[in-house]
């Protein structure tokens, strides 16, 4: 589907007469009574808008690749989103897709898209490195959601306060919108919904609790907890990391039934991948 062709279904879809020729203008519109990917939702109170559905570029991410930025055609599959209605970029430093993404930001209106990366470093001084060094890999002014990446620790939100002051600090600069963590473990997760200071948490959610850090019940709980508190919510692991992938209708039903995530990602490996994934969604 080419952006032409995909405008005028936005706009049938709608019910307007008129087809605006920006993407990103004519999907800015409530969500749909039937969820879509591309449907425009809030991350809790942050204000920050996204599609429903993220671009994830962190399959089988770490140190500095995925599986993504092994096949060398990222970019353009996140352009090709992109015309697909999908404005919400998940990217990491661990994965080493920043420059990919900042590849496709250079193609597109900044303030159309949604950047959220994640940050490694435990030490306030090397944080407030990589937020600059970010920045410039991203070739941007500004990161929408910077996250303490990969949280395990129930301590955390003490033992890592000075990582929390560096990027509180950047954002006051103008330098991120919003902060917030990526949860590993059921301690972590509580005490990210017990601080005021998350905005925005990355939570592991599947149906049969795989790559999880509980029993999907208990984390619906506590992420419940956190919606109640107007955190942004962003599901991941939705496919349990490809052990739901024969099984990718339900573990997307239960994405969307529980009504706990803002939004989640998933990364599709190649143009097909995405374009089904869009469909599953729809069909859901």
């Amino acid at each position: 589907m080419n952006r032409r062709d995909f405008l005028t279904g936005v706009a049938a879809g709608l019910g307007t007469a008129c087809i605006s020729t920006n993407l990103s203008s004519a999907l800015e519109v409530p969500a749909s009574p039937k969820p879509l990917a591309h449907d425009r939702v809030t991350l809790g109170k942050t204000g920050i808008v996204t599609s429903r559905l993220a671009m994830g570029t962190g399959t089988i991410g770490y140190g500095g690749a995925s599986n993504q930025t092994r096949t060398g055609v990222l970019t353009a599959l996140l352009l090709k989103g992109y015309d697909r209605g999908l404005n919400f970029f998940d990217t990491a430093d661990s994965y080493g897709s920043h420059p990919e993404v900042a590849a496709a930001l250079r193609q597109i209106p900044r303030d159309k898209a949604v950047v959220m990366t994640k940050c490694d470093s435990r030490d306030p001084a090397e944080a407030k490195a990589d937020v600059d060094r970010f920045l410039k890999e991203l070739h941007t002014d500004y990161i929408d959601i910077l996250l303490v990446h990969c949280v395990t620790e129930e301590d955390w939100t003490t033992r890592y306060r000075g990582v929390m002051d560096v990027f509180s600090e950047a954002k006051a600069q103008g330098k991120i919108r919003a902060h917030g963590v990526s949860c590993h473990s059921i301690s972590a997760l509580r005490a990210a919904a017990a601080s005021p200071w998350v905005e925005v948490d990355l939570v592991r959610l599947n149906p049969i609790g795989a790559v999880m850090d509980d029993h999907p019940d208990t984390v619906t709980d506590v992420v419940r907890e956190m919606r109640s508190q107007g955190k942004g919510i962003v599901g991941m692991k939705i496919l349990g990391q490809g052990a739901m992938r024969q099984r990718q209708d339900e573990a997307i039903r239960y994405a969307l039934r529980h009504e706990v995530l803002d939004a989640f990602t998933i990364g599709a490996e190649n143009e097909q991948e995405q374009q089904d994934l869009i469909q599953r969604i729809a069909a859901a």
